[in-house]
């Protein structure tokens, strides 16, 4: 059976290829914005998993950003669309819901390799890797409680997993910038490495898992995401919540404040 990447030729707003055999790679590609996910990126994020999925020539995927940062979130184009139109705002929520579940249900293991920065959108898809790799002076933030709306995406149904309910409830609730150091001692990352061999370890980790038993791999993966799959109630809770926000009035200062570039006055 030949390798045919043109299955992937529907997802526009990201560049795929398999740079080794049995890894495919996906980059976050937004020149200028530091990979911001923009209204396509984010539904190519949501969908491209399920043809992953049903990829024969796919043992793992790295996914990573270019030039040297994983993304900075959704850019404030979305962010308006989504606050000004209640149809985009009803896609916004599938695509969400899609995304995480995606990930989650996707047999194949997923290996992120996280550089500079990683925000909101982009944030969900390094920390829903099953292995992720972070440089040590990443900045990681969740920005939504900044945004002035509850932070949905994917914190709900991950964060108190990995780094307990007491550290998820500090940096979601006040949007608080950890490190790429704090983030692997607390359990938020799988391992934080020097910050010019993020991708290169990715890759380290990738051609171990394309190794191994895939069956054993798959199998074990889908047994450990049932603990997410039990969560999924408090992360769809979590995103209608965020949706709910989108439609209020706390959102309009976080965006004008996000475009200023000052903090926001929630008075």
């Amino acid at each position: 059976m030949s390798d045919d990447l043109s299955r992937y030729e529907p997802f526009t707003g990201l560049m795929i290829d398999r740079p080794e055999p049995g890894i495919l790679r996906i980059v976050l590609d937004t020149p200028g914005k530091l990979n911001a996910v923009d209204q396509t990126k984010h539904a190519d994020l949501a969908d491209v998993w399920t043809v992953v999925n049903r990829d024969p020539h796919t043992r793992v995927v790295v996914v990573h950003g270019a030039g040297g940062a994983f993304s900075a979130g959704g850019d404030t184009a979305m962010i308006e669309q989504i606050v000004a139109d209640p149809d985009y705002r009803a896609e916004t929520f599938r695509e969400a819901r899609d995304l995480v579940y995606n990930m989650i249900n996707c047999s194949k293991p997923i290996v992120s390799g996280i550089e500079k920065v990683a925000v909101g959108a982009g944030l969900a898809t390094a920390l829903l890797a099953d292995v992720s790799v972070c440089g040590r002076n990443v900045r990681i933030i969740d920005g939504h409680t900044k945004l002035g709306v509850a932070a949905g995406d994917h914190a709900a149904i991950i964060w108190p997993l990995l780094c307990g309910m007491a550290k998820a409830k500090y940096y979601l609730m006040t949007c608080d910038t950890l490190t790429g150091e704090e983030a692997e001692r607390i359990g938020l990352v799988s391992m934080a490495v020097d910050d010019e061999r993020v991708i290169e370890t990715a890759f380290e980790v990738a051609r171990k898992l394309a190794a191994g038993s895939q069956q054993a791999i798959q199998w074990t993966k889908l047994s450990l995401n049932n603990w997410l799959r039990m969560a999924g109630p408090a992360f769809d809770a979590s995103v209608a919540l965020e949706m709910l926000g989108f439609a209020g009035t706390d959102v309009h200062e976080g965006l004008a404040a996000i475009q200023e570039k000052r903090a926001p006055d929630f008075g």
